[in-house]
């Protein structure tokens, strides 16, 4: 009889002891998704706010008390922002500018990275780790010797080619790529030296195609980059043939007395944000996989 009833006790323990763990478990995933909510929260406000903004008449925006929707949805917001701020030649700017600088770019992060990952030559770590170093330095420091360098010396001032080459090299780019191809097994390299593959050929057939996830992800991180640029092309361009969006709709929306017309300015800033926001939708996974591949050795 007193078998049983420890028995009975314990059981009664071993399920307190579990439905305590059950809820704490509950109460643990409830308090991790009520965090992740109130986070997606604040980071979609703005996007939110900034598409009700852009659906406004100019009266409703300056109300002393905001509106969260707005009375009258204004979809001509968007026609008079395209038409106002001339956006289809600030993409075709922009566009030229952005696939131009990362087909080149992608290129130099491609040759530079094989050389410090698989070919040998004297001074090759100090030369790297110099290049390292360059990454401490913020890259504002740079905005006047390259000024100077590329308006004054070069005189490419007003031309796309100032847009384009002074930052077609990116350290981090190479670092990223190099980690990955420092993943690559080394005897691939040395029997495809042995067949007698020359390196630009083991190069292109065997590194690139396994580091592709890595490559894509660098390819939409220099094209975002293009994309959002705003102090470089205010210094070194003054003439509208060759501003970029970020530059065309800083002033395209403001009047003489100073007053900026926001709802239509949101409507431009809607449209020049969507392809950014495709682009990272439709594409995030190999952002994720290139930079998660290329942290992870061996």
């Amino acid at each position: 009889m007193a078998d049983k009833n420890m028995t009975t006790m314990s059981d009664r323990n071993l399920q307190s002891i579990t439905t305590s763990q059950r809820v704490k478990s509950i109460l643990g995933k409830a308090g991790i998704y009520l965090f992740l909510g109130i986070m997606a929260l604040i980071v979609l406000f703005p996007f939110y706010w900034m598409i009700i903004s852009s659906l406004k008449n100019l009266s409703e925006y300056r109300k002393a008390i905001p509106t969260f929707w707005p009375h009258e949805i204004q979809w001509i917001n968007y026609v008079n922002a395209f038409n106002t701020a001339n956006l289809g030649r600030l993409f075709l700017n922009t566009l030229y500018v952005g696939v131009v600088s990362t087909i080149l770019s992608v290129i130099i992060t491609v040759i530079t990275a094989f050389a410090f990952a698989r070919l040998e030559f004297k001074g090759k770590e100090l030369l790297f780790a110099m290049l390292l170093a360059t990454m401490m330095i913020p890259g504002e420091l740079f905005t006047i010797t390259n000024y100077i360098t590329v308006v004054n010396w070069l005189e490419w001032g007003n031309t796309f080619t100032a847009l384009i080459v002074p930052f077609l090299v990116s350290v981090f780019y190479i670092y990223l790529l190099r980690q990955n191809f420092l993943q690559i097994p080394n005897e691939l390299y040395l029997a495809a030296k042995v067949d007698g593959t020359s390196d630009i050929k083991y190069l292109w057939k065997v590194m690139v195609p396994l580091a592709l996830p890595t490559l894509i992800s660098i390819t939409i991180l220099k094209m975002m980059g293009a994309w959002n640029t705003y102090i470089w092309p205010k210094l070194v361009t003054t003439d509208k043939e060759y501003e970029l969006i970020t530059n065309g709709l800083r002033n395209a929306f403001t009047d003489t007395s100073g007053q900026a017309d926001i709802p239509k300015q949101m409507a431009a800033v809607a449209i020049v944000s969507a392809p950014l926001f495709l682009v990272f939708l439709f594409l995030r996974k190999y952002i994720m996989a290139g930079v998660s591949r290329s942290g992870i050795k061996g």
